[in-house]
């Protein structure tokens, strides 16, 4: 496997690693609201913007979130 190869499965593990805690914040503010739902959008970004906050991760989160949304794609 080549360093290039190599370096992109690293950074998609760690894209990965950001999102899993994403998504275990936004079921814990959810369930902070006593799971009332229609809210998930709200409680995704609120999410991700905590834990974003303080790590150093964040922009290669936010790279692989850009080149991978729909409206870049089209």
């Amino acid at each position: 496997m080549d360093h290039d190869t190599r370096r992109q499965k690293q950074q998609a593990l760690m894209t990965e690693l950001l999102e899993r805690k994403i998504r275990l914040h936004a079921q814990h503010l959810y369930d902070q609201r006593g799971q009332a739902e229609g809210r998930a959008l709200q409680d995704w970004v609120e999410a991700e913007s905590q834990v974003l906050e303080n790590s150093i991760l964040a922009p290669l989160y936010r790279k692989s979130r850009d080149t991978s949304s729909p409206e870049t794609e089209a």
